[in-house]
């Protein structure tokens, strides 16, 4: 399988999907225990949750699992929440603490996954916001995530509902945040945070600079606005994600319609 899928549009925004991908090459599945194998931290379903929200949206899919390799972290292996339990380049745990792998990858295994399937991925995505900022003066990428609302391993109580990520406000202009932050909060029925557990992984971070014309927020959505369980086998209700799309919509338009105005916004 080839380790990305692009869909090429007009429209000044990008959507990043490092994390619904679900393949995994046979040979490492075969190392994975049964916990790995099951596959628990995909994003699920994701990118069904944003298809067709904006026409003309430029998407950048990763195929490829995270335990594979996380198209989302650091390709040095630097830590994004030092001093918090977390997961790396390859996940050694899964979200919860426990062990994924009967054969742990050695350092020069992680190295050719990341040439594989992580460069790649990386080399699209960046090809796509050059693509659009050249067309637009800017670039907004707006990375697409959810994740279970109660793991202990990872936050104390329950996430809330959008979690927004923009590094303490580095990766995009103001005007982003202040916008997605004011349409979450107004989102009747759903809780948001802004810059709480979830700051943006290293994808909005390496590629948020707003001098530069290349705009940059993450959404980690909480599985139970979507999913009819957060559990096996990861359902996806059609009527949750029906209310839900409606808001996502609005915030990805009205993005659409703040770009004209952030071409190289510092």
């Amino acid at each position: 399988m080839t380790p990305v899928e692009i869909h090429r549009g007009d429209s000044p925004i990008v959507l990043g999907l490092p994390h619904t991908g679900t393949h995994v090459p046979v040979d490492i599945k075969a190392r994975l225990n049964a916990r790995g194998q099951g596959l628990d931290d995909t994003d699920w379903h994701i990118h069904t949750l944003y298809d067709g929200l904006l026409p003309g949206a430029t998407t950048v899919r990763a195929t490829f699992h995270r335990y594979v390799i996380d198209a989302n972290r650091d390709p040095s292996g630097v830590s994004l929440y030092p001093g918090q339990n977390t997961t790396g380049l390859v996940p050694l745990t899964d979200f919860d603490g426990q062990d994924i792998w009967n054969t742990p990858p050695t350092e020069d295994e992680v190295e050719a996954r990341r040439q594989a399937f992580h460069a790649p991925y990386h080399e699209a995505l960046e090809a796509e916001l050059e693509r659009v900022r050249d067309l637009h003066g800017v670039a907004i990428l707006y990375d697409c995530h959810s994740i279970r609302s109660h793991i202990p391993f990872l936050f104390d109580g329950t996430l809330p509902d959008f979690n927004i990520g923009t590094n303490l406000g580095t990766t995009c202009a103001p005007e982003i945040e202040a916008a997605v932050q004011n349409l979450c909060e107004m989102a009747e029925g759903y809780s948001s945070v802004t810059n709480g557990r979830f700051k943006g992984g290293w994808t909005t971070r390496h590629y948020g600079r707003p001098a530069d014309g290349l705009q940059a927020i993450q959404m980690e959505l909480a599985q139970s606005t979507y999913l009819k369980d957060e559990a096996a086998p990861w359902t996806y209700d059609t009527e949750k994600s029906a209310r839900l799309r409606g808001y996502l919509k609005t915030i990805l338009t009205t993005l659409a319609d703040l770009a004209p105005d952030l071409k190289g916004t510092s």
